[in-house]
């Protein structure tokens, strides 16, 4: 096993389940000190316990990244029990509504979390990585920030907008060595993916869409966060790496 992120501490919001969990364990497998951020009390209890055999310093905190001094408070927290070398921004909501049906509310929810939570904790991480002139953010982008999709115009525009965001901030930051790219996943099995995706959606959705002919698996999206946030891509910023089965590689023969 690799120890590419011993002694880093490693935050990541909406790391209780799904993806964010998955590269949870996987950097504490690393070594890392990490610090989960989630709003569902129960999914970080649930996420402790189940983390609790693989690193001792591996920590949860209920936390909502839309609340601008709720975050400032808990960064600065985060700060004082030890640096924040790696920022992973996870969090994020969907919900299916067609374009016209779509309601401001709803539309003011997605892009709060998806878009404006992660400026919220990348402005007050980034303030202390500045000062230490070294850091590393990853965000979660979609490829649905690259292509559209029917029904998800407010999740579609928040993950295009994290992709410009990625770009900017690693304009930026560039200078003093912080380091900020992206990740775009097609379609992967998620917890979120499963509530709001039948068997028979998702079938047809693959037959339809992926060349590789599955959804993908939360495990094979944690690695990149980790491959993103080490030495290993040290030359890498402002960047987005896919990693969709070949959906955007081309229209998928007809079945």
């Amino acid at each position: 096993m690799k120890n590419r992120f011993e002694n880093k501490h490693v935050v990541i919001t909406g790391g209780a389940r799904g993806i964010g969990f998955e590269t949870a364990k996987q950097f504490a497998q690393e070594g890392a000190y990490v610090s989960i951020l989630d709003m569902n009390p129960e999914s970080l209890a649930t996420a402790k316990s189940a983390l609790a055999s693989v690193s001792k310093t591996i920590f949860v905190y209920e936390a909502d990244i839309t609340n601008r001094s709720q975050i400032s408070d808990l960064v600065d927290k985060l700060e004082t029990q030890k640096p924040i070398d790696v920022l992973i921004n996870n969090a994020g909501i969907a919900e299916e509504t067609p374009f016209l049906e779509i309601e401001e509310k709803n539309w003011k929810k997605i892009i709060d979390v998806n878009l404006t939570g992660y400026f919220h904790i990348s402005q007050f991480v980034c303030r202390y990585m500045a000062k230490r002139k070294q850091g590393v953010v990853v965000n979660m982008a979609s490829k649905n920030g690259l292509d559209g999709e029917f029904g998800y115009a407010h999740y579609n525009a928040s993950k295009g907008a994290i992709i410009m965001l990625t770009k900017t901030m690693a304009l930026e930051l560039a200078h003093l060595n912080i380091r900020v790219n992206a990740v775009c996943p097609g379609y992967i099995q998620t917890p979120m993916s499963m509530e709001i995706d039948s068997p028979e959606f998702t079938k047809n959705f693959v037959d339809r869409y992926i060349p590789l002919n599955r959804p993908g698996k939360v495990e094979e999206i944690a690695p990149l966060f980790l491959f993103l946030a080490s030495t290993e891509s040290s030359f890498m910023t402002g960047q987005v790496m896919i990693a969709d089965g070949g959906q955007l590689a081309g229209q998928k023969p007809s079945i």
